[in-house]
């Protein structure tokens, strides 16, 4: 099953490892890693600029403008209708 992250882009949704609200970030480790990832090209934001969650996958970390409770949603149904 895939996830639908906004902005044409979908992730297998065995590959997410967490999807953050982007607000959090301001703490100082969400904030610490999110640099860290920026310095070496791990982010791709789909987000123009506005994102609103962050989602951890197992290669890249996304940037996007759908609120993670809406993702986390679409991962939930995903999931159990698969089951």
């Amino acid at each position: 099953m895939f996830l639908h992250l906004g902005s044409d882009t979908v992730v297998a949704l065995e590959d997410v490892i967490s999807i953050n609200d982007y607000k959090l970030s301001r703490s100082v480790i969400n904030r610490d890693f999110i640099q860290q990832m920026k310095d070496t090209n791990s982010i791709i934001d789909i987000s123009g600029n506005q994102p609103k969650s962050f989602i951890v996958t197992k290669y890249k970390v996304y940037l996007s403008a759908i609120s993670s409770m809406t993702l986390r949603k679409r991962a939930d149904n995903l999931f159990y209708n698969e089951a």
